[in-house]
């Protein structure tokens, strides 16, 4: 392997404290885990820790922003077959719902002390946004267009996490008949008109 594909000693220490803090993150909450606290559980001292974090708010972020592009990767290889643009956006957005609800250390961001630090952390990420935008690349042809539809596609997101539909068909209804045509920009999706009319 050539030495510039090999994750750095900083990479692997970072990497480390991440994983560190998704632990006390479903443990304690986030808004309750402390530096100290993610220090002591990823086995360094807190000095090693702020030079790779400065402040609480930077480590959210990056944790933040590597699982988002670990959940969009596992979305786009969900949607890579999907030829219908309105279809695309729906399983998107609701296998992105259903990743981050199976996964322990996301949905602990979701919880009602919480849900705060993660739509602040989303509504102003541009790394987010960009992810979003690039997996309705395919749907919204559109560049300015389709930089407004990821940021509004990813408050939905949001908001069905804090504050669920009844269940998964309710959530995948809405986003059919609501979403799906203002984000593809084509009146109603065939899905929505299939569930209107059933």
């Amino acid at each position: 392997m050539n030495d510039w594909l090999r994750p750095t000693r900083a990479d692997i220490a970072a990497e480390q404290i991440l994983d560190a803090a998704a632990r006390l993150f479903v443990e304690r909450g986030v808004a309750n885990t402390g530096m100290g606290e993610v220090a002591k559980a990823a086995g360094c001292s807190r000095a090693t820790l702020y030079r790779y974090f400065p402040n609480r708010q930077s480590l959210r972020i990056a944790f933040v922003h590597r699982e988002a592009r670990r959940v969009a990767a596992a979305v786009a290889r969900e949607v890579a077959d999907i030829a219908d643009p309105g279809e695309r956006v729906v399983t998107a957005m609701t296998a992105s719902i259903r990743l981050v609800r199976d996964d322990p250390t996301l949905i602990a961001w979701f919880t009602a002390g919480d849900a705060g630090i993660a739509n602040e952390i989303g509504q102003t990420s541009e790394v987010i946004e960009a992810i979003a935008a690039g997996l309705l690349a395919d749907a919204v042809a559109d560049d300015s267009r389709r930089s407004l539809s990821a940021r509004w596609a990813a408050r939905v997101i949001m908001s069905l996490l804090t504050a669920p539909g009844r269940d998964n068909d309710d959530e995948r209804a809405m986003l059919e008949q609501f979403v799906a045509p203002v984000v593809v920009g084509v009146g109603e999706s065939p899905a929505a008109r299939g569930y209107r009319d059933s």
